[in-house]
């Protein structure tokens, strides 16, 4: 199998003052094209900052990011830029919608980014709400959707430049377990179905039973890694 990803001896230190913050002390993972990955770990044990490393949104101290077997760690700001706007989906726990904008105008404002042609984004757009399970919501503004629904709009927004990595950082943790249930299904159907590689971190080890593997951090290290045989349907999830 291909390594989509490749976490070199990473290291990630922040000065906060007067004092060193050391988030990341050395890790090391690799995650194979098409495989879905929990990362679970108490708070201050390097979940988001390792996933801000691999979106491109921050950059380590030392180490190396390997995505597709290009090295981000060396990218410049520009470089970065065009890595996320192009490579790879990102889904927050805050689903960061435009208020102003409808279901359909938020996932065509990220097309636009990709694609100029603008009767080409509006079909686009509303395919990609249909891919998860939006057909009949195109036209409404984020607050006239559920929790669930915005972040389903947040993941067709995600997935407007159709990429190979999916970067989730606690994407049930806004959302009550019925609609965080109808959230991982779809997250799953995309691993599944279209083989796309999701990154998923979360403080919820339950979403770990839906996972290829579960990776646990601790203290800005890989603890140990658990591997599932068979992975649980979302559905049958419980936390």
């Amino acid at each position: 199998m291909e390594t989509l990803v490749q976490v070199q001896h990473v290291f990630k230190t922040y000065q906060m003052g007067e004092v060193q913050v050391h988030a990341l002390r050395g890790i090391d993972l690799a995650v194979q094209a098409g495989e879905f990955l929990v990362v679970v770990g108490p708070s201050g044990s390097g979940k988001t900052t390792l996933l801000n490393l691999l979106g491109g949104l921050d950059s380590p101290t030392d180490g190396s990011l390997l995505i597709a077997g290009e090295d981000i760690a060396d990218y410049d700001e520009r470089r970065l830029t065009a890595y996320r706007r192009d490579k790879v989906g990102f889904i927050f726990q805050f689903f960061n919608l435009i208020p102003t904008l409808t279901a359909s105008e938020n996932v065509e404002f990220a097309l636009e980014l990709v694609e100029s042609n603008g009767h080409k984004v509006r079909q686009e757009a509303k395919a990609l709400l249909d891919q998860v399970g939006l057909g009949s919501r195109y036209d409404h503004f984020p607050s006239q959707l559920s929790g669930g629904e915005q972040q389903r709009v947040a993941i067709a927004r995600a997935l407007a430049k159709s990429p190979r990595l999916l970067l989730a950082d606690e994407p049930t943790g806004n959302l009550d377990f019925r609609m965080g249930q109808k959230v991982l299904r779809v997250m799953q159907d995309l691993n599944q179905k279209e083989g796309r590689t999701v990154i998923l971190v979360t403080h919820n080890t339950a979403i770990g039973q839906m996972a290829d593997r579960v990776v646990h951090l601790h203290d800005g290290l890989v603890a140990h890694v658990e591997v599932n045989e068979t992975p649980l349907p979302a559905e049958q999830i419980e936390w």
